[in-house]
């Protein structure tokens, strides 16, 4: 009884059939899938791009009125705020206690005098995010130094709700900073507040990263652009441009910040763009 089995031609014929359906599928199906590859890694350069874009403008928006000043063609800095409002500019003459001026208390208004030191001051709007004791209260930055140098911010050493009533009407807050005697003659009303924690931010492209990096009011241009153990907000960067004008349009008083944004991985590339209208009146 002979033994069953594939003889040497039917296992050679298998085999070729076999490569040519190999050979087939590769012609047909590699290029659809060198394409939903390309195309996914291009979806995901698009979003990382997009995402720090919108980050940079949202800190862009929110910023210090004249306090984004341009480092590099591929760095830049500012100010962030997390809270601003308007404070009181005058004593109440109906419910304060005379003889007036009066001094801050529970039966006293404390109005904000730009004309002489100030220690406390009622805040008359309702604040997004109510200030930490050592935050910053910055008014009237009318130049980019002036923020950076301390010449118009002070730093909070208490806050709390206003005194109650008969007085609920004088504000929502009050406030207490470090005696400081802001620009002389100001009388827009309003101030901004900057966290302590986050005094100024740079954002900078370096090699193939964009960074954000935090640091104090005083800080360095040049040497604080990016520090190692700075927040990643990009990889993959293959070019990145800022380019802030401070006096963008007839009125003088916005400032427009342009960003470019490249990134590039294993021969995809995408680039972004977006620009960010600054409002510069304090």
């Amino acid at each position: 009884m002979r033994a069953r089995g594939f003889t040497l031609v039917e296992l050679v014929m298998v085999i070729v059939i076999t490569g040519v359906l190999a050979a087939t599928l590769v012609v047909f199906l590699k290029p659809a899938i060198d394409s939903y590859v390309d195309t996914r890694r291009r979806a995901d350069l698009t979003d990382m791009a997009d995402t720090a874009l919108r980050r940079m403008a949202q800190d862009i928006r929110s910023a210090v009125p004249n306090s984004v000043r341009s480092v590099s063609p591929t760095c830049f800095q500012l100010v962030p705020t997390i809270a601003g409002g308007r404070y009181r500019m005058a004593s109440d003459t109906v419910k304060d206690t005379a003889p007036l001026p009066c001094t801050p208390s529970p039966t006293c208004s404390a109005p904000l005098d730009t004309a002489q030191a100030t220690t406390v001051f009622d805040v008359l709007s309702p604040l997004a995010n109510v200030p930490a004791v050592d935050d910053w209260v910055v008014i009237d930055n009318q130049n980019a130094g002036d923020v950076y140098a301390g010449a118009n911010s002070a730093q909070i050493s208490a806050i709390s709700a206003a005194p109650p009533l008969p007085r609920a009407s004088d504000g929502l807050y009050r406030v207490t900073v470090a005696s400081k005697q802001f620009p002389s003659g100001y009388d827009g009303g309003r101030f901004v507040v900057v966290p302590n924690a986050q005094q100024t931010v740079f954002y900078s492209c370096v090699g193939t990263t964009l960074y954000r990096t935090v640091a104090a009011f005083a800080a360095n241009q040049a040497a604080s652009c990016a520090l190692a153990t700075s927040p990643v907000v990009a990889t993959d960067v293959a070019a990145c441009t800022f380019v802030y004008d401070a006096n963008h349009g007839a009125t003088q008083q916005s400032g427009f910040v342009w960003m470019r944004l490249e990134l590039s991985r294993a021969g995809e590339a995408v680039a972004l763009a977006h620009g960010v209208h600054v409002d510069n009146f304090p």
